[in-house]
C-alpha cells in the first residue's frame, strides 16, 4: 500500500492557494491532454470560461479553485463567527479537521497498511477489497465482463494524471495506497499530524477530474428563474454551505444536535457519502440503499417512498438477479434492471449518466407558491420533458405525462393547504394573540429572527416560542408538503394519501383553525370583560 505505481513523486495537497501553485508546476512537466467532457454540462465551461477541449489539469484547476473559494461556498458560510466545530465537527468536513498531538511522528508510506492492520483493520479489510488496491486486476478483465468498462476509466484516470506532471509517460497506475488520498498523489512519507489529510472532493477530483466536474457544475445547472432559491441550491454541490448557512443551525447553543444535520450534508465535502470509504465501490453506490442514510425521515422521505412503490417493490423483489457491477448505461440494455432505481432516474439526462443530480430538478427541496405559481414556465416546462424522456424508458410518453400532470396538481393542491394555515397563521401573530406573545415569547438565538411557525421552532424552544401551533405549522411547511409531494414524485399512494401526506396536512390545518377559533373567542370574552370592568369603574 505504498502509492502509486511508477509516479514521478511530484505530489502536492491541492488545498486552496496551494491548488494554484501546483497545476502551474504540472503544467510544465507534461502537456495537457484535450479532452470534449461530454457528461460535463455547457454551463460549468460558460461560468468558469473554459473551452470544452479545455485539458484535464486546467479543468481541474478551474474546477478546484471554485471549490475552495470561500467567496462561492468554501469554509463556515457567513455566520462562522456565531458557532465552533465541536471535536466531532472536524471528522464531517475536512477543512475543519486538525491533526491529533499523539499522532506526532513521521511515517512512510509503506507503513500504513503495517499499522491499520492491527488499529483498524476494517479500514485496511475495505481498501484491499477496492479497485484501488490492484489495478492490474482491472486491465486484466475479459471484454464479456460487466466491469470492463472500468479498463476504460483507469487509462482516463491515468491521462488525468499525466496531463497534471503526476505521472510519467509511458508508466500506469498499479494501486491508490492510503498515502495518495490521505497526504497527497505520490507522496512517500510525511507526518502524520501535520501531513496527513481528510480527504476531501477535490481530493478526489485529481485523478477523477470528469465526475469531479460533473458533481460541481451542480453550481451552475440549477439557476431558479423566479430566484425560488439561491443559484446550485438545493444540491449536492452547496450542501454543506446550505447547512452552515441556516440560521438556527449557526445560532443554536446544542451543537452535538446541530451535528445530526451536518452528517448528511457532507456531500460538498467529501464523496464518500455515496461511495462509502475505504472500498469506494461503484456497485454499492449504484444501490439505492446507498441513498437511504440522507433520503429520509419526515422532510425528504424518498427512501421510504421509493421502497413502498411498485418501482421499490420489483427492486426488492428483483433486484438481487441485477448486475450490479454494470455501468448505469447497461442497466436497461443488459444489466437485467426491470425498475428505476434512485441513480438511473435521478443520474440519467438525455441518456448520458453524470454525478449531477439536478439537472431536472423542478420543486427543490420544499414545494412553494413561487414554483406552483410558474410551472408553466420554459425553464419548468424543459425540465419537465427531461423527465418524461426518463420515464418513457419502461413507460409511454403519454402515461409519464399523465403522471406528472398529477404530480404538479397533487402538489399545487398540498401547497394550498400550507398557504391557508400561512393566513391563519400570519394573522394571529400580527394581532398579538400567540399563546405567551405578549407575555413570554423569546426571541429565538441570532441571527434568526422572531416570526410565525419559523424553522428554528423545530430546534429551539423557551417560554412560549414556539408555541404548539406555531410547531404545527412549521411541520406543515417543512414536513408534511414535502413528504406529500415526495410520495407523489415516487409513485406511493399511501405517502400522498392517508399516511404522510394530505390527510397530515389537513389534520394540521384543522388544528391550527380551532386554536385560531379559540384565541380568538377569547380575545373577544377578554375585551368584552374589560369594557364591563371599565364601565363598572366609571359608575
Amino acid at each position: 500500500m505504498g502509492g502509486l505505481g511508477g509516479l514521478s513523486g511530484v505530489g502536492t495537497w491541492c488545498r486552496r492557494a496551494a491548488c494554484t501553485a501546483f497545476a502551474v508546476n504540472a503544467i510544465s512537466i507534461a502537456p495537457a491532454m484535450a479532452e470534449e467532457w461530454p457528461t460535463v454540462p455547457d454551463e460549468l465551461f460558460e461560468a468558469l470560461n473554459l473551452d470544452r477541449d479545455v485539458s484535464a489539469n486546467d479543468l481541474y484547476e478551474a474546477v478546484a479553485a471554485r471549490y475552495y473559494d470561500e467567496a462561492q461556498g468554501y469554509g463556515k458560510g457567513q455566520f462562522s463567527e456565531l458557532w465552533e466545530p465541536i471535536a466531532f465537527s472536524r471528522y464531517m468536513d475536512p477543512a475543519l479537521y486538525e491533526g491529533r498531538e499523539q499522532l506526532n511522528f513521521d511515517v512512510s508510506a509503506e507503513d500504513c497498511v503495517t499499522c491499520h492492520e492491527s488499529a483498524t483493520p476494517g479500514w485496511v479489510h475495505a481498501w484491499d477489497r477496492s479497485v484501488h488496491a490492484d489495478l492490474e486486476a482491472i486491465r486484466a478483465l475479459p471484454e464479456d465482463d460487466s466491469r470492463a468498462y472500468k479498463i476504460e476509466h483507469l487509462q482516463e484516470v491515468e491521462a488525468n494524471l499525466r496531463s497534471m506532471g503526476l505521472l510519467a509517460e509511458g508508466a500506469r497506475l498499479t494501486e491508490v495506497g492510503c498515502a495518495d488520498c490521505h497526504m497527497g498523489v505520490g507522496v512517500k512519507d510525511g507526518n502524520h499530524m501535520a501531513d496527513l489529510r481528510l480527504p476531501d472532493s477535490a481530493a478526489c477530483g485529481q485523478c477523477h477530474v470528469r465526475q469531479f466536474s460533473e458533481r460541481e457544475s451542480e453550481r451552475d445547472t440549477l439557476t431558479w428563474p423566479q430566484d425560488q432559491w439561491p443559484a446550485g441550491r438545493p444540491s449536492h454541490a452547496l450542501s454543506l454551505l446550505a447547512n452552515y448557512e441556516t440560521a438556527i443551525w449557526a445560532g443554536m447553543a446544542e451543537r452535538e444536535i446541530a451535528e445530526g444535520c451536518t452528517m448528511c450534508h457532507t456531500t460538498q465535502a467529501t464523496c464518500n457519502q455515496c461511495h462509502t470509504r475505504h472500498e469506494f465501490a461503484a456497485a454499492q453506490a449504484r444501490r439505492p440503499e446507498m441513498c437511504a442514510n440522507c433520503h429520509n425521515g419526515v422532510d425528504h422521505n424518498e427512501f421510504e417512498n421509493y421502497m413502498m412503490s411498485r418501482h421499490g417493490l420489483i427492486y426488492q423483489t428483483n433486484g438481487g438477479d441485477w448486475d450490479w457491477e454494470a455501468p448505469l448505461s447497461e442497466a436497461f440494455a443488459s444489466a437485467g434492471y426491470n425498475a428505476p432505481t434512485c441513480q438511473t432516474c435521478h443520474m440519467g439526462v438525455d441518456g448520458q449518466y453524470s454525478h449531477n443530480l439536478v439537472q431536472k430538478v423542478r420543486w427543490g427541496f420544499a414545494p412553494m407558491p413561487s414554483i406552483a405559481e410558474n410551472l408553466a414556465h420554459p425553464w419548468f416546462e424543459d425540465r419537465k420533458d427531461l423527465w418524461v424522456a426518463t420515464c418513457s424508458q419502461c413507460h409511454s410518453p403519454s402515461f409519464a405525462e399523465s403522471y406528472f400532470e398529477m404530480i404538479d396538481n397533487g402538489t399545487t393542491q398540498g401547497v394550498d393547504l400550507v398557504q391557508q394555515a400561512d393566513a391563519v397563521m400570519k394573522g394571529l401573530y400580527e394581532d398579538g394573540l400567540l399563546v405567551g406573545q405578549a407575555s413570554n415569547r423569546p426571541a429565538p438565538p441570532a441571527p434568526d429572527e422572531d416570526t410565525f411557525g419559523g424553522f428554528f421552532g423545530l430546534f429551539w424552544t423557551e417560554g412560549n416560542n414556539p408555541t404548539a401551533i406555531d410547531y404545527e405549522y412549521a411541520q406543515m411547511w417543512e414536513q408534511e408538503i414535502m413528504r406529500h409531494f415526495k410520495g407523489l414524485a415516487h409513485v406511493n399512494p399511501g405517502g400522498f394519501t392517508y399516511t404522510y401526506g394530505w390527510s397530515e396536512l389537513i389534520a394540521s390545518l384543522a388544528r391550527i383553525r380551532d386554536e385560531d377559533t379559540r384565541l380568538r373567542e377569547r380575545h373577544a370574552l377578554e375585551e368584552r370583560i374589560d369594557a364591563l370592568e371599565a364601565a363598572g369603574d366609571a359608575n
